[in-house]
């Protein structure tokens, strides 16, 4: 891969993809990368290439999705048409950040939360996730079936309420919406659905959960926190803030709230190829997406 020097025609350099670059570069080594259609130089002070002309040192933008882990929905104890009412979805934020190169960031994924045991149980709630400067918050739990129906948990907010007309848990601004209200006395029976990310969770009678918001910063469109069913004990999927489901009839326990998420989107051209915790990484566009699935921490230098 030897510089090509023709008086007429000027330099050639070396070529290679960013997956086939040197594997042990010097600082000052330089090649045209045909993944990102730039010439870069390897700089050893920050472990990483660089295209030509752009400062090492100089912060850049990355997008954040940063999703708290759901609530498990609440048991019911009663047969017949009754359930529980549904786990509020977790916290949901999104947005852009500046990173500053050689700094250590972590990023924090939360559990998803138990679903409620019977006969009445409440769901517990989900766990917060975090990346510097962003803390999306937990989804609140829903309520168990102790009499007439439960409340559903809030996105973002505390516990459903048991039995009666209880009022769903309260959403967080910017994160999440209010779980709905319990039955009372009045038919059809059954819990309400649990907030979610863009809507509230409906009103008792077995109701659906709040409405989740669409994000495509992994190139691909997913729908993240969406509030769980006041019926039918559904488990919230992994990785997608989402609350668990009310207890159905039977009795049941209350569905588990879905895993949280932290996902990071920055220009390939900046990327260091520094991460733990066991992150997916793969490329959209211009951009690599780090995306952390485990619950607990992970980190990535900038």
């Amino acid at each position: 891969m030897a510089i090509v020097i023709d008086g007429t025609k000027g330099e050639n350099f070396p070529t290679w993809t960013t997956a086939t670059r040197p594997t042990s570069p010097s600082t000052g080594q330089t090649g045209y990368n045909t993944t990102t259609l730039q010439l870069e130089v390897y700089n050893s002070t920050y472990g990483k290439w660089f295209s030509v002309g752009v400062d090492p040192s100089a912060p850049y933008t990355a997008t954040y999705l940063v999703i708290a882990g759901g609530a498990g929905g609440g048991a019911n104890g009663f047969p017949g048409s009754r359930s529980g009412a549904g786990g509020g979805a977790g916290g949901y934020l999104t947005g852009t950040l500046s990173l500053t190169p050689t700094t250590v960031y972590t990023a924090v994924v939360g559990a998803g939360g138990p679903g409620g045991v019977t006969p009445a149980g409440v769901g517990t709630n989900g766990s917060a996730s975090t990346f510097p400067g962003v803390t999306a918050t937990v989804g609140g739990g829903g309520g168990g079936y102790s009499g007439p129906g439960g409340a559903g948990g809030g996105s973002s907010g505390g516990s459903g309420g048991g039995g009666g007309r209880d009022a769903g848990g309260a959403g967080t601004p910017g994160q999440g919406y209010n779980g709905g209200t319990g039955p009372g006395g009045n038919p059809p029976y059954g819990g309400a659905g649990g907030g979610g990310s863009a809507a509230v969770g409906g009103n008792g009678g077995g109701a659906a959960g709040g409405a989740g918001t669409a994000n495509s910063i992994t190139g691909t469109p997913s729908t993240y926190a969406v509030g769980g069913t006041g019926n039918g004990a559904a488990l919230g999927a992994n990785n997608t803030g989402n609350g668990g489901g009310g207890g159905a009839a039977g009795p049941s326990n209350g569905g588990n709230g879905g895993s949280g998420v932290v996902i990071l989107s920055v220009p390939t051209t900046s990327y260091p190829g520094t991460v733990t915790g066991s992150p997916t990484v793969t490329t959209s566009g211009s951009n690599t997406i780090i995306k952390w699935t485990t619950a607990g921490s992970g980190t990535y230098t900038a």
